[in-house]
């Protein structure tokens, strides 16, 4: 029942925009040649604007890979998407999150892995095919969120959102002073230009929040297919990379702030104690240095783990999910799956030395603009 009324819910944003374009080119064209109807379709077509289907595309600050820049990788992945019922990716990104996501691109529609770099560098070899294996299995068709249809109205929703959202820059502070030069002009200037922030502050505020009250709708029509989805995506990952390995990739997820904050804390060394003391300059260890603080971690996390094969230990300041604790007991519950999609180590080093240049350049990245702490 809540995905045939989030289906609805999709139809009606999708209804609502073609409609809104229709009318809103209607009182322009029919109206011409009066004054108010043209003024009208603009302020209609601003909203139909703002919750236009996007069109995804590649982040142009992140280095790609293509299937002929790093055929190992992609041969990897290609069993993985085999084993979990999925097309096979176009493009392979390198981010700096720790995270590994699945986007589309084109008017196709077609596939991207956005794989986060220092999740790689910090996860054993098998824990990170069952990273791999869980973002593709939560991309497949059945996930309603990746879907074309409520996911594209999701999208719609949140770019919309983000477009007509409130300006903090459109109100003046202004102290009048009588003995400044004109004060009285520039007083009524602000005063105007105030008044107009206003008016047009309230009347984005009915398309915001319909369009607000709208996703959140959407969110939890979808949280139970998603969840659902989320427990198959554990399975198969049980399946393809071993049920140890996708225990503790759920597990690891609570190092995603422990890892940030390493990172910048050799950010900030690499910045203030090298002898170069370049913005822009990097140590050459610098990733296997975040691969050893990642094995500190896990192996102090798991001396502390209470008794119990499914209990997560989370960080000391990391919340635990509900949700994720049921998923890592329920693995832990099941009969225990032995990996179907292993890596020698000449895979190993091939694929090291194709992520190696993606490596350097996100890590170029995070010395220029810093390291974003979870």
């Amino acid at each position: 029942m809540p995905t045939a009324a989030a289906y609805a819910v999709a139809g009606l944003v999708h209804l609502v925009t073609a409609a809104l374009f229709t009318l809103s080119l209607l009182l322009i064209v029919v109206g011409f040649r009066t004054v108010s109807q043209p003024l009208i379709g603009l302020v209609v077509l601003a909203p139909a604007v703002a919750l236009r289907p996007r069109v995804g595309r590649l982040d142009p600050d992140l280095p790609t890979l293509r299937p002929s820049d790093a055929p190992a990788l992609f041969r990897l992945l290609d069993e993985v998407a085999d084993a979990c019922g999925v097309r096979h990716l176009d493009a392979v990104q390198s981010g700096p999150a720790f995270s590994v996501t699945v986007t589309r691109y084109g008017i196709r529609r077609r596939r991207c892995l956005v794989l986060g770099i220092p999740l790689w560098v910090a996860c054993p070899p098998q824990q990170r095919i069952a990273a791999v294996t869980r973002a593709l299995a939560c991309s497949a068709p059945r996930s309603i969120r990746s879907g074309a249809f409520v996911g594209m109205a999701l999208e719609s929703l949140t770019e919309g959102l983000r477009t007509l959202r409130a300006n903090g820059n459109t109100h003046i502070e202004w102290t009048n002073d009588p003995t400044a030069y004109r004060a009285d002009a520039a007083a009524s200037g602000v005063q105007r230009f105030n008044a107009r922030a206003r008016s047009s502050e309230w009347l984005l505020w009915i398309p915001r929040t319909a369009m607000a009250a709208t996703a959140r709708l959407l969110l939890r029509l979808t949280l139970p297919a998603t969840r659902d989805s989320q427990l198959e995506a554990d399975d198969t990952t049980a399946r393809t990379a071993s049920s140890e390995a996708a225990i503790a990739a759920l597990n690891d997820q609570h190092l995603a702030r422990a890892i940030g904050m390493e990172i910048h804390r050799l950010v900030i060394e690499t910045k203030t104690l090298s002898r170069r003391r370049s913005a822009t300059a990097s140590r050459p260890d610098f990733w296997e240095s975040v691969a050893h603080h990642a094995a500190v971690l896990r192996e102090n996390r798991d001396s502390d783990r209470p008794t119990g094969a499914g209990t997560p230990v989370p960080a000391p300041d990391v919340t635990p999910d509900p949700f994720d604790t049921l998923r890592v007991a329920r693995l832990a519950d099941h009969p225990r799956h032995p990996a179907t999609i292993r890596l020698d180590e000449a895979g190993l080093t091939r694929i090291a030395d194709e992520l190696r240049v993606p490596g350097q350049a996100v890590l170029g990245n995070i010395m220029r603009d810093g390291a974003a702490v979870a």
